[in-house]
């Protein structure tokens, strides 16, 4: 299911669907579906906290880390079709266009998350160290709404609703939160 937005690219890519800009649709959609897929990857824990429905727990891994994907593939686009390895342009690009800065640094917040995200390395790390860790997925998650606000320009209706997402998702934490910290101070 997950997999399903990049074939659903791969047809519409195969049928000639992709519009006037083939390459700019395909960096907005791979880029979409990272934001939507890292907004899903935070359903499981306040769907446990507030609810105690505990099959999305098993899903979250999978899906934070087709997130992580579809991130990487989104920039790998950007490196290999847009500018052909053209690193003087790309560096270029970097220092003139600050959403672009913004998305690379994103794609550096996701890279340790999707990397420790095996058991192996929960046990190298114990646990609260990997839970620290693995809480760069919110200064990410702001990053990845910055870089698409900054992108968009004009239009601003769907990166505020991803921040408004997000928000949402991060404020039916504080309550799983609070109650940590209580156990922790008994």
């Amino acid at each position: 299911m997950l997999l399903l937005p990049l074939a659903r690219i791969g047809w519409d890519a195969f049928q000639g669907d992709l519009g006037a800009n083939p390459i700019e649709a395909v960096q907005n959609r791979l880029g979409f579906w990272a934001l939507s897929l890292l907004a899903l990857s935070l359903v499981p824990t306040p769907a446990w906290d507030l609810f105690r429905v505990a099959w999305p727990q098993r899903l979250r891994r999978v899906i934070g880390l087709t997130a992580f994907a579809y991130a990487l593939l989104h920039f790998l686009f950007y490196v290999a079709v847009d500018k052909f390895f053209d690193w003087a342009t790309i560096s270029k690009d970097l220092t003139r266009r600050p959403f672009l800065m913004v998305g690379f640094a994103t794609l550096l917040c996701l890279t340790p998350l999707a990397v420790t995200s095996t058991d192996g390395w929960v046990k190298r790390l114990g646990t609260g160290r990997w839970k620290r860790l693995h809480r760069l997925v919110y200064p990410a998650a702001a990053l990845a709404v910055l870089h698409f606000a900054w992108r968009v320009k004009a239009d601003l209706r769907r990166p505020l609703l991803f921040a408004a997402v997000f928000a949402l998702l991060l404020a039916l934490r504080v309550p799983g939160w609070i109650r940590e910290a209580r156990r922790a101070r008994r």
